[in-house]
Parts: C-alpha cells; sequence; structure tokens
C-alpha cells in the first residue's frame, strides 16, 4: 500500500506491498490533496501507527461487503433510537463512520493538562470581565475588545456564582496540523452541543465492533452525566443538600432536542421549557402536579437572547421572565452562566495565550491556529493583500456559514470578502489553510483519507476540571473539504483515548454495558413538570410563537453541528 508518491523526503511514502487487504484502503492509492495533511493511522512509509495497529489488524482482512454490512449496522442503530439531525429540512440519521479516531494514553495526559488550563484561565477572564476588570485596567488587552464583543452582557455585572464556577461546561475545538501538532481551533462555552452524539457513537460501536473492544484499553465516556450532574449540583447556592436541578431546554423543534432529553434523562433531572418555570420574590419555581417547587440551577440549552424576555429579546417566550434578577439575588445558578459568550468570541480568542499568561503566570500548553485579526490596521492590510491565500472567518458565525476559503474562492467572491473586512474590521479573522488530519473512513466500497477535527468536553465542578476522554470527532465526507460541520454534509467517528497498561483507569466494556443509565434515586419519586402530566394553558398563537423562537434558536445554540448543537 502506498500513501502517495510526491517527494517528501527521507519520510516520503513508498509502496508496502506487504500490507495485506490494501484493497479495501484502495482510497489511499491516490491521496492527492491529503498527501500534506497528516495520517493519524498511517505514517508516510504507509505502516500502521502505534495506536492503531489493532484496528489495522481487524480491517485489513476485511471484504467490502462485510465493511458494507457494517456500516449498514451503524445506520440501523441510529435509526432504531431516532438519533437523527435536520439537514436541508430534511432528517437523516446522523452519519457515523465505521473507522474510529484513536488517541494514545500520552497524547491524552498532554490534551487534558492543555485543556484544563485553558478552562481555568477563562474562567478567572470571565471573573474579572464582569467584577473589577483588571486586565483591561492593565491594558494587557483592549477594552474596545470586550465592550464591542455582542455577547458581552452588562446585565452579567456583579453577578458572583456562589462556587466561582462560570463555565460548568466548555467544547475546546482542536485540530491538527500537518505536523501533528494539535492546535486550539475555538472555544465553546456557552453550553457547547455534541456530548450526546460521543455517548451514542459509543452505544454503537462497542455493539458492531465488540471484538475491538475486548483488545483494547478504551477509557469509557458514559460516566459524563454523572460529571456534569455533580458539577452542578456544586454550584447550588440554596438547598444545598438537595438542590433541585432543572435542564431548561427550547423544546422539540430544536435541533439539538434529543441531546437536551438523553442529559436530563440520564442525570435525572426533569427537561422543562419557559412555561414550566415562573420567577416570583427573585425566586423560580417549577410548575408541577404536586404544585409549585422552587428550583436552585437551571442547566440551560438557551440562547442569551431568549433567556430572559425583562432584559433580553422582550418578545421571547422560550425563557422565563425575572431569572436574571433571581441569578443576581443568589437565589438561582444559571448553568453556563450569562455573558460568557464574551470568552469564546473568535476575536478573543486570539488573546487566550496572552489571557493564560497573565492570570496563570503560564505559558498555554495547547497553542491557538495563527490568526490574523482584522480589526488591527497592519493585520487587516495584510488580509486584504493575501486574501487569496487565507480562510477569512467571521467573528459572529457558526456552522461553517459565511467562510471564505480564499484559495478555492473566485475573483467575484474575493473582491466582495475584501469590501466586508474593510467595511466591519471587527466582525472578521483570517487563519492560513490549515490541512487538518486525516483518518481513513468509509467512502462508497472504500476507506479513503478524510480531514477531521476534535471537540472534547470539559467539566468543572469548582474543584477540579475534568475532561471527558475522548469527544466529538467530526469529519468531512465530501473529497477534499475541510468543512466538518453536520450542517455542511459533514460526520463523525467514535474517538477512542487509551489507558496506559499500567493504568487502573476503567475501560470500556463490550455491548449493552457501553452506556449506563445514570437516573437519580429521587428521580423516582419527584414531582413531574406539568407539562408533563397536566398541559399548561398555552394559547394557540403562544404556541406558534414559540415553535418559531425554537427553530430561530438551533441556528445558534448548537453552534457548529451535529446539533449545534454544538456551540
Amino acid at each position: 500500500m502506498t500513501l502517495g508518491s510526491a517527494n517528501l523526503g527521507a519520510d516520503a511514502a513508498v509502496p508496502s506491498p506487504d500490507l495485506p487487504g490494501d484493497h479495501i484502503f484502495g482510497g489511499y492509492r491516490e491521496m492527492g490533496s491529503y498527501l500534506a495533511a497528516f495520517d493519524e493511522m498511517f505514517d508516510r512509509r504507509g505502516k500502521p501507527r502505534a495506536p492503531y495497529k489493532g484496528i489495522y489488524a481487524e480491517l485489513a482482512p476485511t471484504g467490502t461487503d462485510e465493511l458494507e454490512a457494517r456500516a449498514e449496522a451503524l445506520g440501523r442503530a441510529f435509526v432504531d433510537q431516532g438519533i437523527t439531525f435536520s439537514l436541508s429540512g430534511q432528517e437523516r440519521p446522523f452519519p457515523l463512520d465505521l473507522v474510529p479516531r484513536v488517541i494514545s494514553a500520552a497524547e491524552w495526559a498532554r490534551l487534558e493538562a492543555g485543556i484544563t488550563q485553558r478552562v481555568i484561565a477563562l474562567e478567572r477572564f470571565l471573573d474579572d470581565i464582569y467584577g473589577d476588570q483588571e486586565i483591561l485596567r492593565d491594558g494587557v488587552i483592549p477594552r474596545r475588545l470586550v465592550t464591542s464583543c455582542e455577547h458581552f452582557h452588562r446585565e452579567a455585572a456583579g453577578i458572583s456564582p456562589p462556587n466561582s464556577v462560570r463555565i460548568h461546561v466548555a467544547g475546546i475545538d482542536l485540530v491538527r496540523d500537518a505536523q501533528g501538532t494539535f492546535r486550539v481551533l475555538e472555544d465553546n462555552l456557552r453550553s457547547p452541543s455534541g456530548v450526546s452524539y460521543v455517548m451514542e457513537n459509543r452505544r454503537v460501536m462497542t455493539r458492531v465492533f465488540p471484538n475491538l473492544f475486548g483488545t483494547h484499553r478504551v477509557r469509557p465516556v458514559d460516566d459524563y452525566p454523572s460529571h456534569l450532574l455533580r458539577a452542578l449540583r456544586n454550584a447550588a447556592a440554596t438547598n444545598e443538600s438537595d438542590p433541585t436541578v432543572v435542564l431548561l431546554t427550547p423544546g422539540p423543534f430544536n435541533s439539538a432536542y434529543f441531546e437536551h432529553s438523553l442529559l436530563a434523562r440520564q442525570m435525572g433531572v426533569e427537561l422543562v421549557e419557559g412555561p414550566d418555570l415562573v420567577c416570583r420574590d427573585n425566586a423560580v419555581y417549577m410548575r408541577t402536579t404536586e404544585g409549585e417547587r422552587q428550583v436552585d440551577v437551571i442547566y440551560r440549552r438557551i440562547d442569551d437572547d431568549y433567556l430572559d424576555p425583562m432584559h433580553f429579546r422582550p418578545d421571547s417566550i422560550l425563557g422565563v421572565a425575572g431569572v436574571v434578577n433571581a441569578a443576581r439575588a443568589g437565589n438561582v445558578v444559571i448553568s453556563s452562566a450569562v455573558g460568557n459568550g464574551v470568552g469564546d468570541d473568535k476575536l478573543v480568542y486570539t488573546y487566550v495565550p496572552t489571557i493564560i499568561e497573565y492570570y496563570l503566570g503560564e505559558k498555554p500548553l495547547l497553542a491557538n491556529v495563527d490568526t490574523l485579526r482584522c480589526w488591527l490596521d497592519s493585520e487587516r492590510a495584510e488580509v486584504i493583500d493575501r486574501a487569496e491565500e487565507l480562510v477569512i472567518k467571521p467573528v459572529e458565525g457558526s456552522g461553517g456559514y459565511g467562510i471564505v476559503f480564499g484559495p478555492y474562492a473566485s475573483e467575484k467572491e474575493l473582491a466582495a470578502i475584501r469590501r466586508k473586512v474593510t467595511a466591519d474590521p471587527r466582525g472578521w479573522i483570517a487563519q492560513p489553510v490549515v490541512q487538518l488530519s486525516t483518518v481513513p473512513t468509509k467512502v462508497g466500497d472504500t476507506l479513503a483519507p478524510r480531514h477531521v477535527d476534535l471537540r472534547p468536553f470539559a467539566v468543572n465542578d469548582g474543584e477540579k476540571v475534568w475532561v471527558l476522554p475522548g469527544g466529538l470527532t467530526r469529519v468531512a465526507l465530501t473529497e477534499g473539504s475541510l468543512v466538518v460541520n453536520s450542517s455542511q454534509g459533514g460526520g463523525s467517528k467514535d474517538t477512542w483515548v487509551l489507558a496506559s497498561r499500567t493504568s487502573p483507569t476503567a475501560r470500556e466494556l463490550a455491548a449493552a454495558q457501553a452506556v449506563k443509565t445514570q437516573v437519580s434515586k429521587q428521580a423516582s419519586t419527584r414531582s413531574t413538570p406539568l407539562r408533563s402530566g397536566v398541559a399548561t394553558e398555552v394559547h394557540p398563537l403562544q404556541q406558534h410563537a414559540m415553535n418559531e423562537q425554537q427553530q430561530q434558536q438551533q441556528q445558534t445554540v448548537l453552534r457548529e453541528a451535529p446539533d449545534t448543537g454544538v456551540r
């Protein structure tokens, strides 16, 4: 098998006809543009890298019929569970590729340390921005950088969470460059989506490839709900011994609703919509079949704009009027905190290495992707001059929309983006084209390289930052594409983090044990939201407005994709 024939020096790809089963990996015979990327399974000599040797040994002898049968089994499993997403208005199974992405124990340890460092620094930053603003007074970052961010909400100033945690869940998007180095692409601090696919991908993979889990020390992912629940309970301001936690969803028309319902069920908390909650005397109550019950923590999957019509959009009926005042009074905790979006602004992202050094006195363990800031005159001039070489992104963009890939853009598109950058410098950044790493992916009846990224999820319970061992690997299924968002036709892979041979860390078990339902004992006796039993009275026109707002929010709440569900 060969990984290509271009002259890459001493480490160049050379034919390796001794490797069996290269008809399955036929997509690697003609690498094309993929030759410039770092392949995670094969080195430049076409030999499987150490973490993938077991995967390769399993797949290499596989015939096309067996390959197709396993792929169909994956698709059926998702359809049977109703796990779909909306693409161009049509519901379809979320595409899970049958080749997992594998990360060694040592490599994961480095990623885990870098993610933890980043989350801690961003926590400090948000606390400062909505408090004393020392980083602004010291001139470390420009004040107008923060004040011009549309997600900087003065309504959040002075609201101090009881355990000082604002980022209960973070999704740190990583890419691997041509040298094999992991870099941070962006930070997602506003209830990032996609973890449901991580858990469901694993559940399905253990059923289709049980023998692989028997031969690999794969760390489990099914304990995420328990870590999230502990973080939410630790955040409670009142009733600390037995806090009432709810998950606030925009409703079933939101593309991430599957995730909302899955997490609520596995945490054993109530899934509620705006009409299920009411604020009175600066406290939040849940309407139930047994009367009102005070709520201590709200894990909201609703954007700031829709959260509280008293402070944000007055026409919103997805949120709860007065909930921000209740948080300010210390009677309820909103997770993630209002105003977190300033911490994951794409322009603020460029200053995160500086933020880490300022608050922690440390060098960043994970580097950013090199980024030009169009709001700086010199860097904007460079973007204008080199537009045809760069990837130009809107600061407030999501889902892969609005991005201009300079090398593939027409002269008309380049002229248009130059005008946009000149007219709104604060709204744009630019980056070099990063050749995302590749992993073998089923394309037709063969396995071929396709670009991937990675979203690990970090949970902060106030005592430590726990990073889910794995994360959401998204794959660009279209040949040559660097856009991995499911809204743009991307899919996903199960992400395996291997435990070291000497580690006592639990390993993933087979089949039915892969995903455990974690329901608290209180859930069986807890009163249910009124909407779950006796429906609340909602006027038909109000219901229509709710449906429209749910659909509007799904364009932002999942930030890039399967649900944007990940922001």
